[in-house]
C-alpha cells in the first residue's frame, strides 16, 4: 500500500532531523575524536565516559533531564524564546539538540578508533615537508580515514532516525513538528492500527539491515565498532 501524506510527512521530518542531526555531529564530534585520540589522561577518560553515556543511559532518563535543561522557566529556555519567539521544549529544536547528544559516541567512538590506529610517522613526515595541521588533516587523515566518517556518519543517522524515549521526552507528539517515525509507530500501535504500524517498523527494518550490510560490504565491524 501506498504511504499516506500523513505518513510521508512524518518520514521528511525524521529525515530532516537525521541529516541535521549528523551533520552537526560530523562539526562538533570530529574535533573532539582527534581529541580523544591523542589524549591520555584523567581529564580526557572523564570525557570519553560522558561521551559514551547515553550508550548505557536509559533514554527516558537523558530525555527527562533535558526536558528540565529547556524547559521555558529556566534560563536556556528563556534565552531561546526572546531569542526566537517560540519554545524550545517540544519543538523540532529541542529534537536536534536531544539527538546530538543520544548520538554523540556513534559518530565520535569510530572516528577516534580511525584516528588511533593513524601512523604516527605519517603525519610527521608530512609536518617536516612544511605542511600545516590542517593541510595534514584535509591531505592524509581525511583519505585515510574516508570509510570511517562515512561509516560514522551513517550510524549516526540510523541512531537518530531509530530514536524514542529521548524524542518523546522533549519532543512529545505533535503532528508535523516533533512527530518522528518511532513517534508516530507508536502512536499507530497504541490506537490499534497495525496495518500502518506494519509499513513503519517493515520499512524501518529493511533501512537498518540495508545500512549495516553497506557498512559490514565496505568497512568491515572494525571500522564502526562503539565501546563501553
Amino acid at each position: 500500500m501506498l504511504l499516506s501524506p500523513t505518513e510521508l510527512d512524518v518520514i521528511g521530518l525524521t529525515a530532516a532531523l537525521a541529516a541535521t542531526t549528523t551533520l552537526i555531529l560530523l562539526v562538533l564530534g570530529t574535533p573532539l575524536a582527534w581529541w580523544l585520540a591523542h589524549r591520555r589522561g584523567s581529564a580526557s577518560a572523564m570525557v570519553e565516559a560522558v561521551v559514551a553515556l547515553p550508550l548505557v543511559l536509559p533514554p527516558t532518563v537523558l530525555g527527562f533531564y533535558l526536558l528540565l535543561l529547556l524547559a521555558p522557566s529556566t534560563p536556556l529556555g528563556q534565552f531561546w524564546e526572546q531569542l526566537t519567539g517560540t519554545r524550545l521544549a517540544f519543538s523540532f529544536s529541542a529534537l536536534v539538540i536531544g539527538s546530538v547528544i543520544y548520538s554523540l559516541p556513534f559518530v565520535v567512538q569510530p572516528l577516534q578508533s580511525a584516528f588511533q590506529n593513524l601512523p604516527r610517522g605519517l603525519l610527521q613526515a608530512g609536518a617536516t615537508l612544511g605542511a600545516t595541521r590542517w593541510d595534514q588533516f584535509r591531505s592524509l587523515v581525511l583519505p585515510l580515514t574516508r570509510r570511517s566518517f562515512i561509516a560514522a556518519a551513517s550510524l549516526g543517522f540510523a541512531h537518530t532516525v531509530g530514536e524514542f524515549g529521548v524524542v518523546l521526552m522533549i519532543g512529545g507528539n505533535i503532528p508535523g513538528e516533533t512527530q518522528v517515525l518511532s513517534i508516530a509507530l507508536y502512536d499507530q500501535v497504541e490506537t490499534l492500527r497495525f496495518a500502518e504500524a506494519h509499513r513503519l517498523a517493515g520499512g524501518l527494518v529493511v533501512f537498518s539491515l540495508a545500512l549495516l550490510f553497506l557498512i559490514y560490504r565496505n568497512n568491515g565491524p572494525a571500522a564502526w565498532r562503539v565501546r563501553i
